[in-house]
């Protein structure tokens, strides 16, 4: 009965129906707890290692904006030319970012539908690379967009956008974009490239920092805060006189890119410097072979117009220049003019050659700046990524916080389940212990009924067995004195010998029902044949009555009865005939048993002074309670008495019946 009741609960909690949480791929839903666990384990440790998304601020170029439509499907196009036909291996575009008043900031003005073209001399008409409808899920995103291309070759890298977006600013249709990047192995192939544009800005005026060359100058809306590595603060020189840093890569390189990190601004809001701090407006980069640069050749001069020029980070490709020395001078310096840096970085191949190497400057440097800073590879943040690295970083940081809301979700929609499944298990569990508390009180009641419904059996046939027994050999016992009273004839000690075996039945017959009653239990071989057994009972008692038994043909009716309830039968009828036997007088006794899988009756009539007082012998109902059926008498118009007993094979009579059996 346990085993039922917790097998009822499990089947309770099995069926207990799970809500589904809603989710982009629905994907999670069929994912285990433990990983889901693991996956929100494994994006928190990947982010712990992935660049911060820390913007800029201050002022600076913002990129390329276009005109305002009314039409999101106005077509606009941007091509990028590149130098020569090279295999190109990255696409990144970098949102305009938006300060929303709710939302934060958001990508403003970003396609909602575009594709990205390359062309070559062998397929000028182009090849997709890539292709984003409206329900592509690039938005909403403030990361730049990384699209990998696999080694495809490109003169030119064209845009295509073929349904626009919303401006924040005048709530029209445009195309904007912060940057545009096109990475050959490590190298940016569309830095400062030219651009072509199917449709002219509004304003192409070179001192707003919104114009199309702006696409490509390598300056974004993000600040270099990696991950790993210790913080270096920038060198800045403290003197206003022309200064000039040198950079000794300790043997002649090819170099072919030059990536300059402005010093970092003040942590405090607002900053205290406008974002030029350090960087020369006139800038010249000359490389040598000789420490004295008698060979110098200038590999890069710049030319700043206006603060939108500046950024954190200043990169440029060059032509290809072999050379140990570099040297950087500010050319023509404004008065209280400070040169400075984060980090020179100079390219060779993809791979930064100026790392750690020693640096000098023609004047006496900063005793509070560490002139080493300039290429210690590291700067307030941290390390120094490569660019495309830098961008692939952040890329995956917005895929990883993009899905780990969605994984937290589930995992608080599943630990919501197992709170409520708990809440649950409890009440089925309370339930459970008051079911065993009900029942272990039940049997402890069913163990006392046993014992009560015993000794009342044992008193029964006590009273029924025995004592007709004893009474029966004190009868014998007197006939037996009257028969040696009169000592005048051998057939009367003849007959008294039957007497004497009458009275060796009754005590064999008296000592099995003190068996018995010792032990109530083993009666399964007792009254097996019960119809002759009561034959056998009829025709000893009733000797000296006439009488009459209509028992069915064989006993298989019967069967369903247990043994104890045979037993009992067997006892009842005994009862009946002792009964008749002692108080009715009568001369004549039947007896009717019928019996079928729903119902035993057993009649018995005699021909006696039948009930005095109408009310059934005691004893009669005391094994009737025994048996579980029901007993009644009735007083025949004839003269006489009929006791009727009915009762039910099948049926068990009590609860507490079940549980003894």
């Amino acid at each position: 009965m346990y085993l039922r009741l917790f097998a009822l609960t499990v089947a309770l909690l099995a069926g207990t129906p799970t809500a589904r949480g809603a989710n982009p791929s629905g994907a999670l839903n069929e994912l285990k707890l433990s990983q889901l666990e693991q996956r929100l384990t494994e994006i928190d440790a990947e982010l712990a290692q992935l660049a911060e998304m820390s913007l800029r601020s201050g002022v600076g170029s913002i990129g390329y904006r276009s005109r305002g439509y009314d039409s999101p499907h106005t077509p606009i196009s941007v091509e990028v030319e590149l130098e020569h036909e090279v295999p190109v291996d990255e696409v990144v575009l970098v949102p305009t970012l938006w300060r929303d008043s709710e939302k934060g900031f958001q990508a403003d003005g970003f396609p909602a539908a575009f594709r990205i073209i390359a062309k070559s001399t062998q397929h000028p008409e182009g090849t997709v690379l890539a292709n984003f409808g409206p329900d592509s899920g690039i938005l909403p995103r403030i990361a730049p967009l990384v699209i990998p291309v696999a080694g495809i070759p490109a003169t030119h890298i064209v845009i295509e956008v073929s349904e626009l977006s919303i401006k924040s600013f005048d709530q029209k249709y445009g195309l904007q974009f912060a940057e545009l990047l096109v990475f050959s192995g490590t190298t940016n192939v569309a830095l400062r490239r030219p651009l072509n544009l199917s449709l002219a800005p509004r304003e192409p005026r070179t001192e707003i920092p919104w114009h199309p060359r702006f696409l490509v100058d390598g300056h974004m809306p993000y600040l270099m805060d990696a991950a790993s590595g210790e913080k270096s603060i920038a060198y800045i020189n403290q003197f206003n006189a022309p200064s000039t840093i040198t950079v000794d890569l300790l043997e002649s390189l090819r170099i072919t890119s030059i990536h300059l990190h402005a010093v970092d601004q003040s942590d405090t809001v607002p900053q205290a410097h406008p974002g030029d701090l350090g960087i020369p407006r006139h800038l010249k980069v000359e490389g040598a072979n000789q420490a004295d640069f008698s060979d110098a050749v200038t590999i890069l001069q710049t030319n700043a117009e206006s603060l939108s020029e500046m950024g954190p980070i200043m990169m440029w490709n060059i032509p290809e220049a072999f050379c140990r020395y570099v040297r950087l001078t500010e050319v023509d310096p404004p008065d209280n003019f400070r040169i400075g840096f984060a980090e020179i970085e100079l390219f060779s191949d993809g791979r930064n050659v100026a790392l750690g190497k020693p640096t000098s400057l023609n004047k006496k440097i900063n005793p509070v700046r560490d002139l080493e800073a300039l290429t210690d590879g590291r700067n307030l943040y941290g390390e120094i990524l490569p660019i495309r690295t830098w961008m692939q970083q952040l890329a995956r940081r917005h895929d990883l916080e993009s899905e780990r809301p969605f994984i937290t979700q589930e995992l608080f929609r599943r630990y919501a389940q197992q709170k409520a499944n708990m809440r649950r298990i409890s009440w089925l569990a309370a339930i459970l212990l008051f079911i065993v508390v009900i029942v272990v009180m039940l049997e402890q009641f069913a163990r006392q009924r046993a014992i009560s419904r015993t000794r009342e059996r044992i008193a029964a046939n006590l009273h029924d067995e025995l004592g007709a027994n004893l009474h029966a050999i004190g009868l014998l016992g007197d006939f037996a004195k009257k028969i040696v009273a009169r000592k005048n004839a051998q057939d009367e000690w003849a007959e008294l010998s039957d007497v004497i075996d009458e009275v060796r039945e009754l005590t064999e017959e008296t000592g099995e029902t003190a068996r018995y009653c010792t032990n109530m239990l083993e009666t399964k071989e007792i009254h097996a044949n019960l119809l002759e057994e009561m034959k056998r009972t009829a025709d000893r008692l009733l000797t000296d009555l006439s009488y009459h038994i209509d028992f069915p043909d064989d006993e298989n009716s019967l069967q369903e009865l247990k043994p104890r309830r045979r037993i009992d039968l067997f006892l009842f009828y005994k009862e009946c005939l002792t009964n008749i036997l002692r108080h009715s007088s009568a001369s004549h006794v039947s007896t009717q048993l019928t019996a079928n899988n729903k119902n035993i009756t057993l009649n018995i009539r005699d021909n006696g002074q039948g009930l005095i007082d109408r009310d059934i012998p005691k004893s009669l109902r005391r094994r009737a309670r025994l048996l579980g059926g029901r007993v009644s008498a009735e007083n025949l118009t004839t003269g006489g008495l009929q006791i009727t007993l009915q009762l039910h094979p099948r049926r068990r009579h009590r609860f507490t019946s079940k549980l003894i059996h």
